[in-house]
C-alpha cells in the first residue's frame, strides 16, 4: 500500500539539527521496511528541550507502510485449557503421526469457528508439512479448511458462553522445521523439538503464540532403544509391542507452546540432586555419559536455590538438562527440560556452558513463568535472564566478576548497534514476518535492568522483583505492568527512564574535557552528548578526581541533562586524571580529557 504521510509538529529545535529527524526517520522505514511511531514520537518529545521555535511540516515520501500490530491473528474469545499430544515416531520415516487431543473454553457465545495453526504440506515446502486425516468433536466429525499455516475448525452448533468443548485432531506429515528429525554426532538418530519463537505449529496443532499458555500432554511411542524427555513428569514409560515403548509425560503448569519439549535419543539418565523435592536431572547421549554427568553435575542446584531466594518459588515438577542435536549453539529453555548443544558436552565444565546454564535455568523465572504478552517485550525474557546471569556471578564469584560481565556486555551493546543501528529494545515486532531480537534485547535490556537497580536502590529493586514475578506468576506481562510494579515500590514515576534507554535506538555518548584553575581553586568540566544523538538524556554521571600527591580520591556526581552542560567542582588541588563511571553504573561511552 502506497502511503503519504504527513506530520506538522510545533516543536523546539536546535539550527543544526532541522534536518536529522526526517533524514533519520526515512532511513529507518528504508532499512526496516516499516515504520515505527514509537520512535517518531519520542523523539518529538526529546526536542522540547531544545531552543528554536519552527513549525516542522514532514512530509515522508510515498512508500509501502505495513501495518504496526503483531500481525499474529489473537482469538481472546477462546481459552485453551489443555493439549494432550499422541505422536508416533519411526526409524523406517520421518513422517510422524499425531493426535491432539484440544480443550478450549469458548468465552462468548454465537463462535462458529476457531483458528489452529498447523503448517499445510505444500509443494512449496517439498512434500514437507502435515496433512489432517480427521477432526471429529465429541463423536461429531468438524469441517475445517487447511491453508498455509492456517486451520480454520468449524463447529458442529454455535458456541455456548463459557462453554469448554473437546477437539481431536488426527494429523500426519514431515515436519518442515519445529522437530528435528536427524543424526547426533555420534552418528545416531535423534528427535528434538527447535519450536521458538513459532515452530510449533510446524509439528502440532497450536495457538502458536506466546499469549496463550496452558498444560500439556506428550504420548511418544517410539522404538524401544530411545527414551524420551519432555516437560512435566514422566506418568509412564512401557513396551507397546514387539519394537515400540510409549513414554507419558504431564505438564501440570501452563506454558506457552514454544516452551514444549520432547527429546528423544539414545540417553543416559542421571537424577542428579533434588531441589525442593524436585527431581534434577541429567540427559546425555550414552556415548557421552561420563562427561555429560560431569558437566551437568555442579551448577544446577545452587542456581536454582538463588533464583528461588532473590526472586520467588520455581514454577515446574522437576529440572532436566538436556544434550541436544537441534541446537546449533548455547541452548533452548523449554520449560522444566532445558536442550543444550550437544557440542557443549566436555567434561571440562567450561565457563561457557556454565553461563549458559545460569542464564537457561534463570529463564525458567523469566520468559517460562512470567512470559512477556507479545513479541514487543522479548527483552523481558532474554534481557532479564542475561542480567541474572550476572547476578548470580556477583553472588558467586564476588562483585568484581559482576562489573567484569558488565563491561563485556557494554562492549556487546555497542558492537551490536552500530550493526543495527534502528533497533529499539521494544517496538512493534512479530515473529510472523521477522526477527524478535538481537544482541540489544539480551545486552542493552540486562543493562538496563543494571541501571534500574542503581537508580532505585539494591533493595528496592529485589522487593520489586519479587512482587513482579509473584503478581504475574504463571502469567504474562509486558513492559508497562514491571514499570507499574518498580513505581509502586519507590513511588516515583519512571516513565522518562523507561523511555529513554528503551524506546529509543540510542546510545548514550559523552565528550568531556576539563582544566583546573589555579586562582579559584576549581575543576571547570564541559560535558556534551555526541552531536549525532537524536535525544537528549537525562542521567547523573560520576566521575572519580585522582590526585598525583596522594590526597584521596573525590567522587563526584554531575546530572547531564542537556546538549551541553559546564560545571564547576571545587578542589585544592590539580587532579592528575579524571576517571568517567569508575563504578560502571552508566551504559555510556565517555571520553573525558584535560584541555
Amino acid at each position: 500500500m502506497a502511503t503519504i504521510v504527513i506530520m506538522e509538529l510545533n516543536v523546539y529545535f536546535m539550527t543544526s539539527i532541522i534536518s536529522i529527524e526526517p533524514i533519520n526517520y526515512i532511513k529507518h522505514v528504508i532499512l526496516t521496511g516499516r515504520p515505527n511511531f514509537n520512535y517518531f514520537l519520542v523523539k518529538y518529545n526529546s526536542y522540547l528541550f531544545l531552543k528554536k521555535p519552527v513549525v516542522l511540516s514532514l512530509l515522508l515520501l510515498t512508500f509501502y507502510i505495513p501495518s504496526l500490530a503483531d500481525k499474529y491473528p489473537f482469538n481472546h474469545a477462546i481459552d485453551i485449557q489443555h493439549y494432550d499430544f499422541h505422536l508416533t515416531l519411526s526409524d523406517n520415516t520421518d513422517q510422524i503421526i499425531g493426535v491432539a487431543e484440544i480443550e478450549i473454553l469458548f468465552l462468548e457465545k454465537n463462535i462458529f469457528e476457531f483458528r489452529l495453526d498447523l503448517a499445510n504440506k505444500t509443494k512449496s515446502r517439498l512434500g514437507k508439512g502435515m496433512e489432517i486425516v480427521a477432526i471429529n468433536s465429541e463423536g461429531n466429525p468438524l469441517a475445517y479448511v487447511h491453508q498455509g499455516d492456517s486451520l480454520m475448525i468449524q463447529l458442529k452448533d454455535p458456541s455456548r458462553k463459557e462453554s469448554i468443548q473437546s477437539f481431536t485432531i488426527q494429523y500426519q506429515g514431515i515436519p518442515e522445521k519445529g522437530l528435528e528429525i536427524k543424526n547426533n554426532h555420534h552418528g545416531d538418530r535423534t528427535f528434538f523439538c527447535e519450536s521458538w519463537p513459532n515452530n510449533t505449529r510446524h509439528w502440532l496443532p497450536t495457538i502458536d503464540h506466546p499469549y496463550e499458555k496452558t498444560t500439556v500432554e506428550f504420548r511418544i511411542v517410539a522404538p524401544l532403544k530411545y527414551k524420551v524427555v519432555s516437560n512435566g513428569l514422566l506418568l509412564e514409560e512401557s513396551q507397546m509391542d514387539p519394537i515400540n515403548k510409549l513414554t507419558h509425560w504431564k505438564q501440570s503448569v501452563p506454558i506457552s507452546c514454544w516452551l514444549f519439549v520432547i527429546g528423544v535419543a539414545e540417553f543416559a539418565v542421571q537424577e542428579v540432586d533434588k531441589f525442593e523435592g524436585r527431581s534434577i536431572q541429567s540427559w546425555v547421549y550414552y556415548q557421552d555419559r561420563e562427561a555429560g554427568f560431569k558437566d551437568f553435575a555442579n551448577q544446577t542446584k545452587n542456581v536454582l536455590q538463588f533464583f528461588s531466594n532473590y526472586v520467588g518459588p520455581f514454577a515446574y515438577e522437576k529440572l532436566a538438562n538436556v544434550q541436544s542435536a537441534s541446537v546449533e549453539n548455547g541452548a533452548m529453555e523449554t520449560a522444566s527440560a532445558i536442550l543444550y548443544s550437544q557440542n557443549l558436552i566436555s567434561g571440562q565444565e567450561s565457563a561457557r556452558l556454565r553461563n549458559v546454564m545460569i542464564h537457561e535455568i534463570a529463564h525458567q523465572w523469566f520468559g517460562n513463568s512470567v512470559t512477556e504478552s507479545t513479541w514487543d517485550d522479548a527483552w523481558l525474557s532474554e534481557g532479564f535472564a542475561t542480567y541474572f546471569t550476572l547476578l548470580f556471578h556477583e553472588y558467586q564469584y564476588g562483585h568484581h566478576e559482576y562489573i567484569k560481565g558488565l563491561k563485556e556486555s557494554k562492549k556487546s551493546v555497542f558492537d551490536a548497534q552500530l550493526r543495527d543501528p534502528f533497533f529499539s529494545v521494544i517496538a512493534d515486532r512479530t515473529a510472523e514476518t521477522g526477527p524478535v531480537i538481537s544482541g540489544l534485547t539480551y545486552q542493552k535490556g540486562a543493562w538496563f535492568l543494571h541501571m534500574l537497580r542503581n537508580r532505585i536502590g539494591h533493595e528496592n529493586f529485589k522487593l520489586g522483583i519479587q512482587e513482579y514475578y509473584m503478581k504475574y506468576f504463571n502469567g504474562h506481562a509486558d513492559t508497562g505492568d514491571f514499570r507499574g510494579v518498580m513505581e509502586h515500590i519507590v513511588n516515583e514515576d519512571l516513565g522518562a527512564f523507561f523511555e529513554q534507554w528503551l524506546l529509543h535506538p540510542d546510545l548514550l555518548i559523552i565528550k568531556g574535557e576539563w582544566t583546573f584553575d589555579e586562582k579559584t581553586d576549581k575543576i571547570d568540566i564541559k560535558l556534551t552528548q555526541g552531536t549525532d544523538k537524536e535525544i537528549l538524556f537525562d542521567m547523573p554521571v560520576e566521575f572519580e578526581i585522582q590526585y598525583a600527591n596522594g590526597a584521596p580520591a573525590l567522587l563526584v556526581k554531575l546530572n547531564l541533562n542537556a546538549q551541553t552542560q559546564a560545571f564547576k567542582i571545587p578542589s585544592e588541588y590539580k587532579p592528575a586524571v579524571i576517571v568517567a563511571d569508575p563504578k560502571t553504573n552508566l551504559l555510556a561511552r565517555i571520553d573525558i580529557n584535560e584541555l
